[in-house]
């Protein structure tokens, strides 16, 4: 390779290094302020939606005290693989779904 090329290759890598580096730079920055927006979305979310989890929540109680049958679910897991069906071990789950009922 010629030394003229090469130097001319240098120039240009180092110019591509840096263009490369600077738009890294910005996404960066970039990420970091929609992060931050996010966190500050998800607050202002969880603060507009207490009032209406509250309600739902009195709601729930209000409805079981009243002895209304109330549907639920549980998500069971199992602990121990060693019982599983099957060739490979992982662990699993299973919902549930459960009746509450306050008429006995």
């Amino acid at each position: 390779m010629d030394p003229r090329h090469s130097t001319e290759a240098l120039k240009h890598l180092e110019k591509q290094n840096e263009l490369l580096m600077e738009a890294y730079n910005s996404m960066s920055h970039e990420l970091h302020k929609l992060k931050v927006e996010e966190e500050m979305l998800m607050r202002k979310f969880y603060e507009f939606s207490a009032p209406h989890r509250s309600a739902k929540k009195n709601e729930g109680i209000s409805d079981v005290t009243e002895g209304q049958t109330q549907d639920s679910t549980a998500l069971l897991g199992n602990a121990t693989s060693n019982d599983s069906v099957g060739a490979e071990n992982e662990d699993s789950t299973a919902l549930v779904p459960l009746v509450m009922n306050n008429n006995d």
